[in-house]
């Protein structure tokens, strides 16, 4: 069962960047492609899958969240991420804004990837001590 969950998760967030990163792409060139109902539906389904796989994950291999600071900094950047994609596709005032958001959003991603690999909050660069 963990395999099968983690190997959904990794999907999941495999997808989930590569759909930000084309709605992004989208964002920045004034596309209807935006608009369209799957690009505005799918993101939810994966995300959510993507959620629900990652608490899975953690109550099958039965993790104590407040016992595991790698865990605690996947969560803190799993809102900030948010907060930013939120910004870089709805909420930002102006296309300067939204494309900060973006960008901001993909590194806080990069370092969430980092996080869990390293099973570190200091993400990539536990790999410089090894």
């Amino acid at each position: 069962m963990y395999l099968l969950l983690k190997n959904i998760h990794t999907a999941c967030a495999i997808l989930t960047i590569a759909g930000f990163i084309l709605r992004g792409y989208w964002m920045m060139r004034t596309s209807p492609l935006l608009q369209h109902p799957v690009t505005r539906v799918a993101p939810h389904v994966i995300d959510t899958l993507f959620l629900a796989s990652g608490i899975a994950l953690i109550v099958a291999i039965n993790l104590a969240i407040l016992e595991n600071s790698w865990l605690l900094a996947k969560f803190a950047g799993l809102i900030t991420y948010i907060a930013l994609g939120m910004i870089a596709m709805r909420f930002g005032r102006t296309r300067q804004t939204k494309i900060l958001a973006f960008a901001a959003a993909v590194t806080v991603f990069a370092y969430i990837v980092g996080v869990a690999l390293s099973k570190s909050p200091v993400s990539w660069l536990a790999y410089l001590s090894v």
